[in-house]
């Protein structure tokens, strides 16, 4: 070993850590040239085999070429460390003059959209707006209403029970019950409407669903009469579905209202059942408390799920229960 082997050592270890372009690079070529397994590292470990004469010279030549191969190194990982945070700044730069992506706004579902604009629009007709517990006692729900205990709307097929069974507690079934409790605490005249979620045993599929939304009215008042009510749903009809919808009422029967009738449309070139009405039933107001030689009344409700259906031209009951953001999008945020 002599000064120009040793020199030899430092010039290969400048030029490879000049050549490499990166930190990753660089780290290769300081393993080769001042790793475990490098010449300069070799040579260290054999200075013990050196006689005692040589032992200093040999030393001092190999410390000054480890250090100037520790210096270059030093200045090229400088170098490249430097250029390695030039790129992450300029690459990972944020450009403040682009408009930063925002979240949606929050809103209201199109059935809550639909809920409110009924609301309104029979609060400025006089009537007054009343909701009700969802969890109803079984009384209120279907003995109030001239509902028997044997009628079908009160089996487990449609009618969601809350356990225990003899407690006679059940989800809604519409909220019909809101007007009972409506009569049972107020004196006539009453103009009201009930908005408000209901629960019937039904699978989810294109038009029927287990939790949906009815509206419901009741008129309680000296005089009225089918005509009233005619009227009544015409208006409401007209502002739901524009100035030249028809209305038209079949017979049909209801526990709670006698004569009872189903209100269809006529909407797009075609009749379509919107809900059902009727005059209430006397029976009904005598359970109240009402004197019907006095008082008599007209009841209507409708689905809201179906009314936003006709209205909108929707098919699928899923499209409203689902939370597609695609769907609920186009009705606005109506906030």
């Amino acid at each position: 070993m002599d000064q120009a082997e040793v020199s030899s050592w430092v010039k290969a270890a400048e030029k490879a850590f000049a050549a490499a372009t990166d930190l990753d690079s660089l780290k290769e070529a300081r393993l080769a040239h001042l790793g475990d397994k490098s010449a300069i590292a070799l040579a260290s470990r054999g200075l013990g085999s050196l006689p005692a004469d040589q032992k200093a010279s040999v030393g001092k030549m190999i410390g000054e070429a480890k250090a100037a191969i520790t210096a270059y190194l030093e200045k090229v990982s400088e170098k490249l460390e430097l250029e390695q945070n030039e790129r992450v700044l300029r690459d990972e730069v944020v450009d403040i003059t682009l408009p930063v992506s925002r979240g949606h706004k929050g809103g209201l579902h199109p059935i809550t959209i639909i809920k409110n604009e009924i609301s309104d629009f029979f609060i400025e007709q006089g009537f007054s707006v009343a909701e009700g517990p969802e969890l109803e006692s079984g009384w209120l729900n279907f003995d109030a209403l001239n509902i028997p205990a044997d009628h079908p709307a009160r089996t487990m097929q449609d009618t969601f029970f809350i356990e225990p069974v003899e407690s006679g507690v059940v989800l809604r079934t519409h909220t019909s019950p809101v007007q009972i409790r409506t009569m049972l605490t107020s004196q006539p005249p009453i103009y009201v409407i009930c908005p408000g979620r209901t629960f019937r045993a039904d699978e989810l599929d294109a038009t029927h669903s287990p939790v949906f939304h009815q509206v419901e009215g009741l008129v309680v008042d000296k005089g009225m009469s089918m005509a009233h009510l005619k009227g009544t749903l015409d208006n409401f009809a007209r502002h739901m579905f524009g100035p030249d919808v028809t209305t038209r009422l079949r017979p049909s029967f209801f526990p709670f209202t006698e004569p009872s009738a189903e209100v269809d449309i006529f909407f797009n070139n075609r009749w379509i059942e919107w809900g059902g009405c009727g005059m209430v039933n006397p029976k009904v107001l005598a359970t109240c408390g009402i004197d019907t030689d006095v008082y008599s009344g007209f009841a209507f409700g409708m689905g809201l799920e179906r009314t936003l259906m006709v209205r909108h031209g929707i098919t699928d009951m899923h499209d409203i229960v689902e939370g597609d953001l695609r769907f609920t999008r186009q009705f606005g945020i109506g906030l």
